[in-house]
């Protein structure tokens, strides 16, 4: 059986989307944030301003285009892992494998820059992540057989979804994560 390809309407949306988010982008690294509006990224983009909002929710959403998706690979990596490995395991090899993709891309340090710099961009991105926590926790609830509510396994999410923002910055980001997970895994013991 074959899988049917995308169609061409949404491959041009899916287009138009990315040159959108190319364009803010660009326009963000060059001028900062708060010298960008939405009008600048719809001219360099070729698109009326309509166009950028039936594709993005608001300025802070075209810094974040890649967000699609996350949520559901962070539940994908809690039920498909293999058998026998932990949760907090599966979301470890799921955090190191994700993260540094993005750390390697060429314009990584000036995003973070960028989004260092900007109060208003750090909130959104602390926000856009933590938001996933409840299908996160609900997902490790139905691993274990317990109730949604399960404090337990929302603190895992939470936590969890705190280890990018944690380790981003840092020199090397990958021993970060690892020594988050340590905790997570481990509990926490002072410095030696």
């Amino acid at each position: 059986m074959t899988v049917p390809s995308t169609g061409r309407r949404e491959r041009k949306k899916a287009a138009t989307r990315q040159a959108i988010a190319d364009a803010a982008l660009e326009l963000f690294l060059a001028r900062g944030y708060d010298q960008v509006s939405i009008r600048d990224i719809a001219d360099a983009a070729d698109v009326s301003t309509t166009t950028v909002f039936k594709h993005f929710t608001g300025k802070e959403a075209l810094v974040f285009d890649a967000d699609e998706g996350q949520e559901a690979a962070l539940v994908a990596a809690v039920r498909q892992r293999p058998a026998g490995q932990s949760i907090p395991e599966a979301l470890r090899r799921h955090v190191l494998d994700t993260s540094p993709l993005i750390e390697t891309h060429p314009q990584w340090a000036g995003f973070t820059r960028l989004v260092d710099s900007t109060p208003e961009l750090r909130a959104y991105a602390e926000r856009m992540w933590t938001r996933h926590t409840a299908a996160l926790a609900a997902a490790i609830a139905d691993e274990l057989g317990v109730g949604h509510d399960d404090l337990a396994c929302t603190a895992l999410a939470r936590y969890v979804l705190e280890i990018p923002a944690l380790a981003r910055g840092r020199d090397d980001a990958r021993a970060a994560i690892e020594t988050v997970f340590d905790i997570l895994v481990h509990g926490w013991r002072p410095p030696a």
